[in-house]
């Protein structure tokens, strides 16, 4: 029997939508005894605690032991919120952070280049606008480079997308 990632999402969403929190990823790593059942959840109305963390951990864990989900005796449940530089999955997170120093990476290049920092200007029909020239205080440099401008990017392309945090 193998686990079934999204019958795992199923039980998550259910318990976090009773403390109003949406459930960003579940991941399933390892083998034998140290497999790992990891859930990032996410507040749109503000932070999550680690008191949503605990009391999203212990009901997902008590439906999955009840429920047989997980195979095999051992695994670890982590519940984690997504952090300072949480990833971007879906069209309104980019909507959401819109303004916020972001990093990219790419399926295919985008005027030769398929990892991109900068400033998220824009997110429209699909398609996000990265201000490459805008990098965060400490590694703007002086004179922006002749390659430092605006870059539109497919969200159908965008491989990876982080925040990246600024202090």
């Amino acid at each position: 029997m193998t686990l079934d990632l999204e019958t795992v999402r199923g039980i998550a969403e259910r318990v976090a939508a009773g403390y109003s929190l949406e459930v960003l990823e579940v991941e399933y790593r390892g083998g034998g005894k140290s497999r790992l059942l990891r859930i990032f959840l996410d507040n749109p109305a503000g932070k999550v605690t680690h008191e949503d963390c605990a009391h999203i951990s212990r009901e997902v864990s008590a439906i999955l032991d009840v429920e047989d989900v997980v195979p095999g005796n051992s695994y670890m449940l982590e519940v984690s919120s997504p952090g300072m530089d949480r990833k971007l999955y879906k069209a309104a997170d980019y909507e959401r952070f819109m303004g916020r120093l972001v990093k990219v990476m790419t399926f295919e290049p985008v005027h030769g280049n398929r990892h991109f920092e900068g400033r998220l200007t824009s997110f429209a029909d699909g398609r996000l606008t990265v201000n490459t020239a805008d990098r965060g205080r400490e590694k703007k440099p002086k004179v922006a480079a002749p390659d430092a401008t605006p870059v539109e990017i497919l969200l159908t392309n965008v491989e990876k997308a982080n925040l990246v945090p600024e202090i």
